[in-house]
This record gives C-alpha cells, structure tokens and sequence, in this order.
C-alpha cells in the first residue's frame, strides 16, 4: 500500500512527550517529522484515500469528512494538552517527508511568527442563544382565536414579543462580546451558526472566538459561567480550550499547493471552532 504524508500541525519541539499510541486520521499512529528547530506532525496515510482524485470524492462524503475530522481533532487536542500548536489545513497531505520538509522551508518565517504570537495561549469559543421558548409571546397553549380581529392580534403580539427577545438577546451578546474582549488577547467573531447546520437548539446570536493565555483560562471560564442564566430564553454555550484556529494567519494554516505534492485538494478548512 503506497502511502501519503498527512499532516496535522506544525510547533516548537515539545517540552513534554506526546500521548502514547496516539492515532489520528485512518487510525494511524501521529508522528513527529523534525526539520529546522520546528516539528511537523504527520501520519501515513493511504494514496486510495487521499490523492487528490479520491480525496476530492471523499469531501463529498459527510461521514468520511466527519470521522476524518476527529482523527484530526483529536491529534490537536493532545498537541494542545502538551505545547501551542499551529494546526494546519483539514487534509493537508504531501507525497513524502521530502514534501513537508520542504514546505516547512517555504513558510517557516510566518511559522515561527505565528508560534511566537500564539505562544501559551489557547482558543475559547463562545455561542449565545435565544431559546425557543423565549421567542414566544405567552407561557402555556394560546387560546383559539374568536374572530379574524384576535387572531391577528395575536399575531402582532407574537411578533412584538420575538422582536423584543432579539433585540434583548443582541443587546446581552454585545455587552458579553465587549466583556470578554477586554479580557482576551484577540478576539474573532464569526458569522451566526445556521440552526438547521448546527443542530443546536434555538437561533445563534453571537459565535465569536477569544485567545487567552492559558494561566487566565480559569478566570476567563468563570466569567462566562456567571452569565449563564442572567437573561431568561437566552443560552450562553462555552468551549474550549482550543487549539487557535481562528487566530492563525491564512498563509500558515495552508498546505503547499502546486508543488507535485498531494496538497491543495484537501485544504477545507480547520476543524477546531475556527468556527466556534
């Protein structure tokens, strides 16, 4: 079986060993490739897989694309327990060692600019809310309208009552936003989650992103957990810690394309709460 190079990041030697038996993607074993004082993390991977051509296929294959994407997520989170990694590109795949060696070389300056930036601190990512039952104009089963008159009266109410929740909800993530964004060393918002995509109950508000130094994490969690609950039919949802997806410039996140390597077709995005 001809195998490809995939691979998952990029970072500093580490001070701490790895997991052991750590696997990733195709359940493979993540190595380390060491080149110019930085380490590329990288599994084997099979060339029927991730060639371009059957690579390309399998983007289209929601379930492929999802357990890729924990393999995937799965080496960042242990990278993340032991160093500040800079996670690349989704699929990012090279023909040999040669290969990432040689994109290593290419981007190593933006590398360690982005390793320095980074350095010791992690992604947290922050959604808010509105409930379902906080869009509703009355608690309990409405009364059947008498008349044409009461039915559209209810109707206003009804939309009285979801515009007064959203413009309360905005208010409360504007007010979160700015919060943490003073507590935070970046901060990123995102575009709102689409419900029927994300699968999370009720309509997302605020999905925005915050790098924080890992030793002002816990101060940094506890905010958020007091906002929890403060406004009624509004949710506050925390994750984290990530590695910083959304806090990598463009050029190092990217795999090496039109070199030969088997790179380019699979840079679809991270996988972290890039996001968030």
């Amino acid at each position: 079986m001809t195998g490809l190079r995939y691979v998952y990041a990029v970072c500093r030697p580490l001070a701490a060993p790895l997991q052991a038996e750590l696997t990733g993607v195709a359940g493979a074993p993540a190595k380390l490739l060491h080149h110019h004082g930085l380490i590329a993390v990288v599994s084997d991977v099979p060339e029927r897989d991730f060639a371009e051509e059957p690579l390309r296929a399998h983007l289209e294959d929601i379930d492929w694309l999802a357990a890729t994407a924990r393999g995937h997520q799965q080496v960042i989170d242990a990278l993340t327990a032991v160093t500040t990694p800079l996670p690349l590109r989704l699929a990012t795949v090279f023909r040999d060692d040669s290969g990432v060696r040689v994109m290593i070389e290419e981007r190593e300056e933006v590398f360690l600019r982005t390793l320095d930036r980074l350095q010791g601190r992690v992604e947290w990512g922050v959604k808010v809310y509105v409930e379902p039952t906080g869009q509703e104009g009355t608690a309990g089963p409405e009364a059947k309208p008498a008349s044409g008159r009461d039915y559209l009266r209810q109707r206003r109410m009804k939309a009285r009552a979801h515009e007064d929740t959203w413009q309360r909800a905005e208010q409360f993530a504007g007010r979160l936003h700015s919060l943490l964004s003073e507590h935070a060393d970046a901060a990123r918002l995102h575009a709102p989650q689409n419900s029927a995509l994300s699968r999370a109950s009720g309509q997302n508000v605020l999905n925005a992103a915050y790098l924080v130094p890992r030793a002002k994490s816990e101060e940094f969690v506890e905010m958020v957990d007091r906002t929890k609950g403060e406004e009624p039919g509004i949710r506050v949802e925390l994750t984290g810690p990530w590695a910083a997806y959304s806090f990598v410039e463009p050029a190092a996140s990217e795999g090496t394309e039109g070199t030969g390597d088997a790179g380019g077709a699979g840079n679809t995005g991270g996988t972290g709460e890039g996001d968030a």
